[in-house]
């Protein structure tokens, strides 16, 4: 079976999307109603400015007791974030989220069209164990080279 890339593995097709003015509350509220973790924060032109993550709102809203009300979501998003193209593949992706400590990747074209954003959660076991392979090769690679 050929491995799926990260578009064709997308559980959500729609982007749920902000402006950097958006509150923080409202991130909260988009997000709960859309059931999903993520939410990019876009400029009136539709570029992507951030991603604002489940983990931003525990760790730079709440643990710094920041007014969810007047934070606006340019305050504690993550800017210009790392993003991937539809064709790569599921395995690579999480590789890159295992290295990088991400949960969440914007997919955005050559182009620069958004087209969704894939989760950790849309990964298969297989998929997952594929890349956590890679990793731990590419660690032992880098610790013989010193």
């Amino acid at each position: 079976m050929a491995e799926r890339t990260v578009f064709q593995s997308l559980s959500q097709r729609h982007v749920v999307s902000l402006g950097p003015q958006a509150s923080i509350w409202e991130a909260a509220c988009v997000m709960t109603r859309a059931n999903c973790g993520s939410v990019l924060i876009l400029d009136t032109s539709g570029q992507l400015l951030g991603i604002l993550t489940e983990r931003d709102l525990m760790t730079r809203v709440l643990a710094k007791a920041l007014n969810p009300q007047t934070t606006q979501t340019s305050e504690v998003m993550t800017p210009n974030p790392h993003c991937v193209e539809p064709h790569m593949k599921v395995s690579e992706a999480v590789l890159i989220m295992i290295e990088r400590g991400f949960r969440h990747l914007p997919i955005v074209t050559s182009a620069n069209k958004i087209l969704g954003v894939f989760s950790v959660r849309d990964a298969l076991p297989r998929e997952i164990g594929d890349a956590v392979s890679l990793a731990e090769f590419n660690d032992q690679v880098n610790d013989a080279l010193g």
